[in-house]
């Protein structure tokens, strides 16, 4: 598992190789990602925003952004957390991931930029 903190906000990310729906014959190689977001910092959040740049062992690069994961915004008071699982395909067996969350300080109304540990998407069968 890969961790993150900024100013008091850990993000951990654990990645799965989804063999059930990967079709390596075509290139398609498919990994969940699970996500947690631990306020530990003394202010309330709202994440607003995602950002990615996901890398496949090509070295090609693809980013992807919008407003809040997986269709929501989440609250988070001092001391809570927030877990969600998503997906993410690439043309390569192996590749990376890295991002950030924008989230507004709810005690200071300032945007700030709370960094997603890079984390590498790996088969199992690549694995030593």
């Amino acid at each position: 598992m890969m961790q993150q903190i900024t100013q008091g906000v850990c993000v951990s990310v654990e990645t799965f190789y989804n063999k059930d729906i990967s079709n390596p014959g075509m290139n398609e190689y498919i990994y969940a990602y699970e996500i947690t977001i631990d306020n530990f910092s003394d202010f309330p959040l709202q994440l607003q925003s995602r950002f990615w740049q996901i890398t496949d062992a090509l070295g090609n690069v693809r980013t992807v952004e919008g407003e809040g994961v997986v269709g929501k915004q989440p609250f988070l008071d001092p001391g809570q957390s927030f877990q969600y699982t998503s997906g993410v395909g690439v043309k390569t067996d192996m590749g990376k991931m890295e991002g950030y969350f924008m989230v507004d300080n709810l005690k200071t109304k300032e945007a700030v930029k709370i960094q997603i540990p890079l984390f590498y998407l790996n088969p199992p069968f690549k694995m030593n």
